[in-house]
């Protein structure tokens, strides 16, 4: 039994929830740029969103639009972004799309990585990382030294 059913819990997915100055040009950017599908937007009584979901595969994303006031009441000048791993079937595809719809060629292109994936990142308009993988095995290479230790 593992310690999850032990204790009841059912996990059931786990959902970035990235903040945006303008979640409406964030939505369409995250659908244009990368392929994310809108899944539900919550729009205030201007049309703006003020939250929605996007699907990545199965995997949901939920953004949302906070002003400045938002995070000086935190004490913080804004969000300071976070990365997040996108898994897809095809990372050189998907870097050339990304490129395409940016007009960007600045940006560096996937590398195979030691730890068997082939990986590339790009920022958000919002200052988020986006890392895209594609596995492509599960052999790691460590440096002399290191070692891979698994739960068991």
């Amino acid at each position: 039994m593992s310690d999850e059913q032990a204790r009841g819990v059912g996990y059931l997915g786990l959902a970035p929830y990235l903040y945006y100055a303008d979640a409406t040009e964030a939505l369409e950017w995250l659908g244009r740029v990368f392929g994310f599908t809108e899944q539900v937007r919550f729009v205030d009584e201007g049309g703006g969103v003020f939250q929605a979901t996007m699907l990545a595969g199965d995997a949901e994303i939920v953004l949302t639009s906070t002003g400045g006031d938002y995070w000086a009441a935190k004490g913080v000048d804004g969000p300071v972004g976070q990365l997040n791993i996108v898994y897809v079937d095809d990372v050189d595809a998907q870097y050339e799309r990304v490129c395409e719809q940016l007009g960007d060629t600045d940006i560096p292109a996937p590398q195979d990585q030691p730890y068997g994936a082939r990986v590339f990142t790009v920022s958000d308009l919002g200052g988020n990382s986006w890392s895209f993988w594609q596995r492509f095995s599960d052999t790691v290479e460590l440096p002399a030294g290191w070692q891979e230790v698994r739960a068991e």
